[in-house]
């Protein structure tokens, strides 16, 4: 895994969205779609995005 590259912000809301999207699958339309929310949530506890790195972009302030 590479440096650093999710900024506070975008941290708070990958996380956020992880865990609505996990919810999905216990709570409300109970779609196995939710489990897509494993993505936002591991790259926000992580600080790392794979799909910055094509593009050097990074939210994350040093």
């Amino acid at each position: 895994m590479g440096t650093a590259n999710v900024g506070r912000f975008d941290r708070m809301i990958r996380i956020s969205l992880g865990i609505i999207l996990i919810a999905m699958v216990f709570v409300g339309p109970k779609s196995a779609w939710g489990w897509v929310g494993l993505v936002p949530l591991f790259t926000g506890l992580f600080r790392w995005c794979p799909a910055y790195l094509p593009f050097s972009f990074s939210t994350y302030k040093k």
